[in-house]
């Protein structure tokens, strides 16, 4: 009988071994492209969890990863692109995808602490910006996601056509998942709109703009604010009467702690780069919800 096991185990293990891989840059597109390929793919991820993709490098191993893999997703952040020509020479056999293709992106959150005119209206301002200057984070709105999961469904065919009625109806129910999340996120946030809430890393204005809410973010351009700055943004907290600063598990806690301590409120950590990414959104709308009560 152990005998027996031991060769189940074997052959478990042989299989899966065997298995051909997908790789990813981030955490949630492991989560978009399993929605779709299910356990079919063995699948990749290049930034580790509670690694910031902003100053990640590969490791060896996940270098050998990736020349197996026969497709990399491409999230789009600066940081990864720097990597991509290196990834490409690595990896000659493998499709690279860009799974944000179709998105429209915008302006990173650009908070000038000393400037009173900060607030004014990004959209008419869009052709002055670069592609640096461009929010990466398109993954945290659920309508954005849509997108990114028609070019991971229409990648994976090319490379497994004899599944794809597999992929296209797991594909069709991740619509449909994301269309319902969309709506219970729309629920919880709509007493609030407009309202303001104070993030350490703006990683949230896609998530901002599409409920409706105003995103203030305490760093700019990967830089901590200075004690004058630090005084506006407590100011300001004040003026909008947040209690809570919202952090990420990539980013120190630091001046969030010193604007919470002088607006008398509190820090609450929210993940923009969780696995976990239907139930971290819906999480994350939870505690805004919390902060305005």
């Amino acid at each position: 009988m152990k005998k027996i096991v031991l060769l189940t185990l074997f052959i478990s293990s042989l299989l899966f071994a065997q298995k051909e891989q997908i790789s990813v840059n981030i955490l949630p597109q492991k989560y978009f492209v399993e929605k779709i390929v299910q356990d079919k793919f063995e699948i990749n991820v290049m930034v580790n969890p509670g690694s910031s993709p902003h100053n990640f490098e590969p490791k060896p191993s996940q270098m050998k990863s990736l020349a197996k893999s026969k497709i990399y997703f491409i999230s789009g952040d600066n940081s990864e692109l720097a990597w991509i020509d290196r990834f490409k020479q690595n990896a000659k056999d493998t499709l690279f995808v860009d799974s944000v293709k179709d998105i429209v992106k915008i302006p990173m959150t650009e908070h000038h602490h000393h400037d009173e005119d900060a607030h004014h209206d990004h959209d008419a301002h869009d052709h002055e910006h670069d592609e640096d200057s461009l929010d990466p984070h398109t993954w945290l709105d659920p309508i954005n996601v849509k997108t990114i999961a028609k070019n991971i469904y229409e990648a994976v065919i090319l490379v497994d056509e004899k599944n794809r009625d597999f992929y296209e109806n797991n594909y069709n129910k991740f619509l449909i998942e994301l269309d319902n999340l969309d709506l219970e996120l729309k629920n919880i946030l709509e007493p609030y709109k407009n309202r303001a809430f104070m993030v350490f890393h703006p990683s949230w204005g896609y998530f901002a703009a599409r409920y409706n809410l105003n995103q203030i973010a305490v760093e700019s351009q990967g830089k901590e604010p200075k004690p004058n700055e630090l005084v506006n943004l407590i100011n300001e907290a004040k003026m909008h009467d947040i209690k809570v600063v919202f952090t990420s598990p990539q980013f120190s806690k630091k001046a969030a702690t010193v604007i919470s301590e002088n607006i008398k409120g509190n820090v609450e950590v929210i993940d923009p780069l969780s696995i976990d990414w239907e139930n971290n959104l819906i999480n994350t709308a939870k505690l805004i919800e919390k902060s305005y009560k």
